[in-house]
C-alpha cells in the first residue's frame, strides 16, 4: 500500500507517544505497527510508536511497561496512548488528538468487542503527560494478566480527572478489530491467595516514582515502511513485596 506522508508542522504542535506493552506476539506486532502508522498519519496525528518489550523472566506487567514507556518516551512527545497490540481501530472518526480536557478512553465499553462495564478504561486510553504524572502513573503491583486498568480508573478519579469517551460513533462492537486468539494465546490469569486480595486495593504509594527497570537495548525499526522504536525492558521485582511476580 502507498506510504502515508511524513508528518508536517501543519499537523499541529502536539505529538503522541503510542505506548504498546508487548511480549512474544510478533504476528500481531507485524500487523499493528504499519496499520497504526497509516491510521494516525491519515488523521494528521504526529506520533512515535514505542514497543515496550518485556525481556525478563518475571510475569507480564503491563502497567510497569507503560510507566517505563512514559519515562523513556522523550521530551518531543506531550501525550500518550496506552494501546493494546491486539486492538486495531476500524472507524476513522475515532479521536486520537491531544486530550486536553482529561483522559480520553478510545476503546469505550459500548465499543470494545469484549469489555462492557462502565468503569472500564483498558484497551486504548489517551492522557496528557501532565495528567499521567498527576496520577503517579500506574501501579507496579499487577503481575500477570488483568486488573491494572481497574486500579488506574481509581487513580484517575482520585486525581480529580474525568474520563471522556467517544460520541457519535455508530459502528458499535464493529468499531475495532480484535486480533487476539484465546485458543492460541493463553493469558496468564493465575492468582495466588495474596494476589487475589491485593488486586482489589488501591496502591497509594507506588507508580512512576518507584518502577524498577533497566533498558537492555533501544532499537529504531521499520515495519513495512512504518517506523517504531523497540525498547527491550528488564523489569525488577521485590519478591518480598509482590511474591506473585514469579511463575513459581
Amino acid at each position: 500500500p502507498p506510504q502515508p506522508p511524513q508528518e508536517e508542522p501543519s499537523w499541529g504542535p502536539h505529538r503522541l507517544a503510542l505506548l504498546v506493552p508487548f511480549r512474544e506476539r510478533f504476528e500481531e506486532l507485524l500487523a499493528f505497527v504499519p496499520y497504526m502508522h497509516r491510521f494516525l498519519s491519515k488523521k494528521r496525528i504526529r506520533h512515535r510508536i514505542f514497543i515496550l518489550n518485556q525481556v525478563d523472566h518475571f510475569r507480564f506487567n503491563r502497567a510497569s511497561l507503560i510507566n517505563v514507556g512514559f519515562l523513556e518516551s522523550g521530551n518531543d512527545t506531550d501525550y500518550i496512548a496506552m494501546h493494546d497490540v491486539d486492538l486495531l481501530p476500524l472507524n476513522e472518526h475515532l479521536d486520537y488528538s491531544f486530550p486536553e480536557a482529561g483522559p480520553f478512553h478510545v476503546a469505550s465499553p459500548e465499543l470494545h468487542p469484549l469489555y462492557h462495564y462502565k468503569t472500564y478504561v483498558g484497551g486504548i486510553l489517551l492522557l496528557t503527560k501532565q495528567h499521567y504524572e498527576l496520577c503517579n502513573g500506574m501501579s507496579n503491583r499487577f503481575w500477570g494478566w488483568g486488573r491494572e486498568d481497574d486500579e488506574f480508573y481509581r487513580r484517575i478519579k482520585g486525581a480529580g480527572l474525568q474520563v471522556r469517551r467517544p460520541s457519535g460513533i455508530t459502528t458499535g462492537y464493529e468499531t475495532f478489530q480484535h486480533l487476539h486468539d484465546p485458543a492460541w494465546r493463553k493469558r496468564d490469569q493465575k492468582r495466588i491467595a495474596a494476589q487475589k486480595q491485593e488486586q482489589f486495593k488501591v496502591d497509594r504509594e507506588g507508580g512512576l516514582n518507584n518502577v524498577r527497570y533497566r533498558i537492555e537495548s533501544r532499537t529504531d525499526l521499520s515495519v513495512a515502511g512504518a517506523p517504531c522504536t523497540v525498547l527491550n525492558i528488564l523489569l525488577d521485582c521485590d519478591t518480598n513485596e509482590t511474591p506473585w511476580c514469579t511463575f513459581g
